[in-house]
Formats: C-alpha cells, structure tokens, sequence
C-alpha cells in the first residue's frame, strides 16, 4: 500500500471520465430519441440483469442526471485520491454488488440511475474513514458526512418515484467493503519512543533529567580549537623618495 498522498492527473481524469460517459448517454437519448429505460434493472427477471451494468448510466431527466453527476464525481475523486490501490476493486464491484442487491431487493419495476453508486462511495468513504482511525480518513468521513448525510433518508421508501431499494443496497454495499477491505492507504507515522529498538538512556532530551525527574544542566561542550592561520611571510617594502634641489636666480638690483 502507497504510504504517501500524492495528486496525480487520474484522481481527476478517471471520474470526470466516469461522469461524461453518463452526460453523452443522455446526449445520444436527447438529440436522436431513443429511450434506455429498457436497459435498466428490472428485478428478478433474467433480461433485467443487463441493468446492473448498463442503468448507472441512464437518468430519466436533467435533473435527475445532474443530482447524481457532482455527487459521483466529488466522491469517486476522493476515493481515487485517498484509496488509489483499490478505488478501482470498490468501483467496479461495488457498482456490480449495487446493481445484483437491487435486482433482488427491488420492487417489479425498472431502476436506472447512478445514485446506488453514490451511495455505496458515502458508506465507504465515512465508514472507512471511521475504522481507520487516521486523521485524513476520519476528517474525510466527516466532510462526506457534512455534504451529503441528508441522502440517509432516501434509503427508505419516503418517494415511491425513487428507487430507494438501490439507495440501500448501495449503502450496505459501502458498510461491507469498509470492512472488507481492511488495509490503510497510509502508513501509521511511529515517534521514536513507540519504537521496539528504543533506549531511553540514548535519548538526549531524557538525558536533561535525573532519575526523580529533576532538571539537570548538562555540561557545555568547549568549542574545538581553531585552527591557527597560516603564517605569510610578509616583505618589507622599500619607498624611494628622491628630492631635487634647485637653485633660485639672484636677485639683481636695477
């Protein structure tokens, strides 16, 4: 597991991806007329299983895609950025999981939509950052938590428009790979007192006390002597005045 956060371009580039794949979708339905409903999960008839692959990406309106386009994409962000060594692992399978939960839970009529898969990244991201017990991942699961912890209740049935039941299996799918997947993606950082091979007697800030815990002056360390200069033997230089000695004109009386 990577130790280090470190942004790379496919912490971005992947779910922007994901999200454009859903907005063409909607493109194509919109500008030539057709309707992918059919392809979504209709559950416990063998024909609606092609919709745990294909209904992430179908929405009934804009509304409905964009609900779930910020979601997805500010999620599945963070889940590419703090858990890089298995983002794809719960992307995938916990888009898969999601959509086999719903055929089997859901009511006899068709489930399209990417919001199980959202729901399945807030379970993750909170639970995850929860049972960590590092202070990224908990202060990740709480920022989920503050964005998005209204979307609990759509796990019930309060809208019969809504399909509630791929709400919840998303939700359970997030719960179990939080503890499914059990490795952290950041190493605990260890002081050197919580080292196996540590000596207190070799530590120097414990050296400044006594064994009552008194303060103890340690004595100062005299400075290394410097080293004396090198001699430069230094000659004498000779100044040579000359003077000129000239004589002046008589003075002559007129």
């Amino acid at each position: 597991m990577s130790n280090q956060l470190k942004f790379s371009n496919s912490v971005i580039l992947y779910p922007l991806l994901f999200v454009m794949v859903l907005w063409v979708v909607f493109w194509v339905e919109s500008v030539f007329g057709h309707n992918f409903n059919s392809y979504g999960i209709y559950p416990r008839k063998l024909e609606g299983l092609r919709g745990v692959i294909f209904s992430p990406f179908i929405h009934g309106s804009l509304k409905h895609l964009f609900n779930n386009s910020v979601p997805l994409f500010v999620l599945s962000s963070a889940l590419f950025y703090f858990y890089r060594d298995i983002r794809w692992k719960v992307l995938l399978l916990g888009l898969l999981l999601t959509g086999v939960a719903t055929w089997f839970i859901g009511r006899a009529s068709l489930h399209i939509g990417a919001s199980g898969v959202v729901y399945m990244l807030v379970a993750f991201l909170f639970f995850k950052g929860i049972f960590s017990k590092q202070f990224q991942l908990t202060a990740l699961a709480l920022v989920v938590v503050f964005l998005y912890g209204g979307m609990l209740w759509y796990v019930f049935p309060v809208n019969p428009e809504i399909s509630w039941e791929g709400h919840l299996s998303g939700f359970f799918v997030g719960i179990v790979f939080a503890f499914f997947f059990k490795e952290n993606p950041i190493e605990n950082k260890k002081y050197e007192w919580e080292k196996e091979d540590y000596n207190p007697d070799n530590d120097p800030f414990l050296k400044q006390f006594d064994e009552n815990g008194n303060f103890v002056e340690l004595p100062k360390e005299l400075p290394k002597e410097m080293p004396k200069e090198e001699s430069i033997e230094r000659k004498p230089i000779g100044v040579r005045i000359i003077y000129s000695l000239k004589k002046s004109p008589e003075n002559k009386a007129e």
